[in-house]
């Protein structure tokens, strides 16, 4: 296929003139599309409901170990359900806390626990003058609202094929006190489905920080959400790594099952050191008696064991899979070798990452909008929501029928050509 920029204007007009005759056709029938979140489809979540039945009115909700989950108590979580979520995030079990239902919930504490009590004795970042976090980017826009909720100053660094700018990230930790943490999703991450690579990690492990209350918000949101049984992404694990560096106390290690069982009704964890993890305990047995216990044994009733988490996600990808191909396939047929966009076949993850040409993203999100395909808003994946070159889109196939899918991706790369000739004819 010829490159756009290799048309000439008349080749341009004339091409344009087809593809609005097309978005047009589209236009008239009204649809109401929405590809802007990575939700799980009911498909997906059907998947769990056997979890419903785990726990009738005669089950016996008494642990292994002797807890009545009806009553008050166990304020890190059940036995079995923190050994299932450490299996999960590959640590050992007396490393991890389960939490509520939602990881994003228990960042969200973390950091204001940091801002109004301090991190291990240390200043509270409220009394601070400046407080800033580093933000690989394109990334996670829930990250990056809760630091901006908190007057958090947030830094961008750019993300590369093997994770985010070390040498950047490396510099600024260590020369700026005011540095307190940066947001992390290492394996398939938001948006872009890159995983971490091993050197990543170990610099991360071996970051020399000025703040000696810097901590790495390490979101494993994605650790069991393969797309291949025979195309897996691998991730050095965090913790171990800090250990091994001396570091054990940088790093805190965040997961659930929201994407695994129910959106916002999972259990979540965190794992770090015992003495990050005595100093979350001190304030949290203030904030609760404990949490959700009689979820957590839900959990573990039905998936039982890390195997039986590795074989339900094996039937989550079986309806992903198709999903994200789909999508793939006509980005590809479609938009290959027209030099307008380019993205990243993820191997995992509920995202793909399209990069259109700079000073486009958010014309084609309102192009898309006209033909009634709600996209996640261009600029979302950066802080403050602003894209400095206005170019990254995040799409999410998750949620769509595999119909309303074929849809979508031919209404999304209309728009996308649509508003490329307008770019290169001058028109933006």
């Amino acid at each position: 296929m010829t490159a756009y920029k290799d048309l000439s204007k008349e080749e341009l007009l004339e091409l344009k003139s087809g593809l609005e005759a097309r978005f047009g056709e589209v236009k008239e029938k009204g649809l109401k599309l929405d590809m802007s979140r990575g939700k799980p489809s009911a498909d997906q979540l059907n998947l769990s409901m056997d979890m419903m039945k785990v726990l009738a009115g005669d089950a016996n909700l008494i642990c292994e170990d002797g807890v009545d989950c009806r009553n008050y108590g166990n304020l890190d979580g059940i036995d079995e359900a923190k050994q299932l979520l450490a299996d999960m995030m590959e640590v050992p079990k007396d490393n991890v806390i389960i939490f509520g239902n939602s990881s994003l919930n228990v960042m969200y504490d973390t950091v204001a626990r940091a801002m109004t009590h301090g991190i291990m004795g240390n200043t509270p970042w409220c009394k601070l003058d400046k407080v800033k976090f580093l933000c690989p980017v394109p990334g996670y826009d829930r990250h990056f609202a809760i630091t901006e909720f908190f007057g958090i100053e947030m830094v961008n660094v750019p993300m590369t094929s093997t994770g985010p700018d070390m040498d950047l990230v490396e510099k600024l930790v260590s020369e700026d006190e005011s540095i307190k943490g940066i947001w992390c999703v290492p394996k398939y991450s938001n948006p872009q489905g890159i995983t971490y690579s091993d050197d990543t990690v170990y610099r991360f492990a071996n970051l020399k920080p000025a703040a000696k209350d810097f901590r790495i918000f390490w979101d494993n949101a994605y650790c069991v959400h393969h797309l291949y049984e025979d195309k897996q992404d691998y991730l050095l694990e965090i913790l171990m790594e800090c250990k091994k560096a001396g570091n054990p106390d940088m790093v805190y290690k965040f997961s659930s099952t929201s994407k695994i069982s129910f959106p916002g009704s999972g259990i979540a964890a965190m794992a770090a050191s015992e003495a990050n993890l005595k100093d979350v305990r001190n304030m949290m047995k203030v904030q609760t008696i404990g949490h959700d216990k009689v979820n957590q044994l839900r959990h573990v009733r039905f998936f039982k064991n890390i195997h039986g988490i590795v074989e339900h996600m094996r039937k989550h990808a079986d309806i992903l899979r198709p999903k994200f191909e789909a999508v793939l396939d006509v980005l590809e047929r479609e938009l290959g070798g027209l030099e307008i966009g380019s993205w990243i076949a993820p191997h995992g993850g509920y995202f793909i990452s399209f990069d259109a040409m700079e000073g486009c993203a958010k014309a084609i999100v309102a192009k898309a909008k006209e033909a009634g395909l709600v996209m996640t808003g261009a600029g979302a994946t950066f802080p403050y929501g602003k894209d400095p070159h206005d170019s990254n889109i995040r799409i999410a196939p998750s949620y769509p029928t595999a119909e309303e899918l074929s849809v979508a991706a031919e209404i999304f790369v209309l728009s996308v050509k649509l508003v490329s000739i307008d770019k290169l004819l001058g028109n933006l």
